[in-house]
């Protein structure tokens, strides 16, 4: 629930004015809460000039005082950040830290969700990362002998089970990981809402290129763990609950020097 401190309110009206379902109003120049029909989206909290606001179910500690010297960003540097970001795939043989991995995760936490339901768990693959990576190997391996053996199945499909296929035959005889490339880490979005999810995992790719880490997604394991009952229950998801992004996650072993080029963008103006 939202709570006033009476004491610091000023009866300003901002909280009432910036309130997206209008549960907060202003009695005898105070504010209070009307209705539980509030999502908790904490604008309340962030616009209040006395710091008056605050909610029983957050930890307030979370809570932040805007300095525009740490909450600001050049957009021409941010910009050249994003542009300077590359898919990583060389790893070295080092384990990522416990703190840098909360800290990725914390980038997820902060993305906003629809009705901010703040619906996306995460998991974190270390320890049992070779377990996952065979378990994975074998899905694929599955799947494409499916896909192959139909030939009702479309062309492009059938080509994505030839890679499958490759990478399985690749792993099995010569020991080559072509799937994770041997990164130490492996971190997952499971979420009802695939847009939440991969909102927060944009987020969270930027953070781990601030930490000296590199990272990429991998749409193959997320197809492998589709309905897979093995790669779940060592995940620990039971059968209503999908992975939606994977970064695979690790210190990078290559260096590049410099933005690689992109299509023009598509843009209509109406």
């Amino acid at each position: 629930m939202i709570q006033f401190d009476q004491e610091k309110c000023i009866g300003c009206g901002l909280c009432v004015r910036d309130c997206l379902p209008q549960v907060i109003g202003i009695k005898n120049e105070k504010a209070y809460f009307k209705a539980d029909q509030c999502f908790r989206c904490g604008h309340c909290i962030a616009i209040c000039p006395k710091n008056a606001v605050s909610m029983d179910d957050y930890d307030m500690r979370d809570v932040l005082s805007y300095q525009k010297d740490q909450f600001t960003i050049e957009p021409e540097r941010l910009l050249n950040f994003i542009k300077y970001r590359r898919s990583i795939r060389h790893f070295l043989p080092k384990q990522v830290e416990r703190e840098k991995l909360l800290k990725i995760i914390e980038a997820g936490r902060y993305t906003p969700t629809a009705s901010n339901l703040q619906g996306v768990s995460y998991i974190v693959v270390q320890e049992n990362i070779a377990l996952v990576k065979e378990l994975t190997f074998k899905r694929l391996q599955e799947m494409a002998d499916q896909v192959l053996q139909d030939e009702a199945q479309p062309e492009d499909l059938k080509n994505y089970a030839r890679r499958w296929m490759k990478l399985s035959q690749e792993y099995y005889q010569e020991g080559k990981d072509g799937l994770f490339f041997n990164a130490p880490a492996l971190v997952l979005n499971i979420a009802r809402s695939p847009v939440d999810a991969a909102l927060a995992a944009s987020n969270m790719e930027l953070m781990t290129f601030t930490l000296g880490l590199g990272c990429f997604y991998c749409g193959y394991f997320v197809r492998a763990a589709v309905n897979n009952s093995e790669i779940k229950e060592v995940l620990g998801l039971d059968q209503t609950q999908e992975v939606i992004t994977c970064l695979v996650i690790g210190y990078p072993d290559v260096r590049y020097l410099r933005t690689a080029p992109r299509k023009k963008a598509k843009i209509s103006w109406k």
